[in-house]
């Protein structure tokens, strides 16, 4: 753990500045109750052609809730680091939940790797946006690298398998719209 401190107090040494302490809430209000990777998710749904990477991007936000969420976090437990380190500043609302995995990049990765399996293009857009996500909870000092990196893999591997699901289910299957889906 002491590790992770060095890094976190890396960051607030040497990138805080007054244009991040602006954009990192904002970047991170994006991840919060993972509504706008929801709201994606809903519209792959609605449209026909993503369809499919809709209920891959559902099955993995599912994944994520009820096992990252639900589980790992009261599981494992981990106080978040501004509970241990309380000299710095936060510059949102203290999460009340623990700190193991992070919900935030976990949710990202989760629908960002879907996008991407899909379009490559539009996929390489939205991992970015993931990594700014997972970013900006160590920025603000609620999550340490390894919750991050956790809830990088966790969300990769609940796309992966969301993928699959998905396919089985759509494999030679009418979708909803009554078409033929591949």
């Amino acid at each position: 753990m002491d590790w992770e401190f060095a890094f976190l107090n890396w960051i607030q040494t040497n990138l805080k500045c007054t244009f991040l302490d602006t954009v990192m809430p904002l970047i991170t209000k994006l991840g919060d109750a993972g509504i706008f990777w929801i709201a994606v998710t809903l519209l792959m749904l609605a449209v026909r052609r993503t369809r499919k990477y809709g209920h891959a991007a559902a099955f993995a936000l599912s994944f994520g809730l009820l096992i990252g969420n639900c589980l790992l976090k009261p599981l494992v437990a981990r106080v978040r680091p501004y509970d241990i380190q309380t000299t710095v500043s936060l510059l949102i609302s203290a999460p009340t939940d623990f700190s193991f995995p992070s919900g935030h990049t976990q949710a990202s990765f989760a629908v960002a790797t879907v996008i991407f399996l899909w379009n490559k293009r539009i996929g390489t857009i939205a991992l970015i946006m993931a990594v700014l996500i997972a970013f900006s909870r160590m920025y603000l000092f609620v999550h340490y690298p390894t919750d991050v990196l956790a809830g990088m893999l966790f969300g990769v591997t609940y796309a992966l398998i969301g993928n699959l699901a998905a396919n089985r289910l759509f494999r030679g299957k009418k979708d909803w719209d009554g078409c033929q889906t591949a």
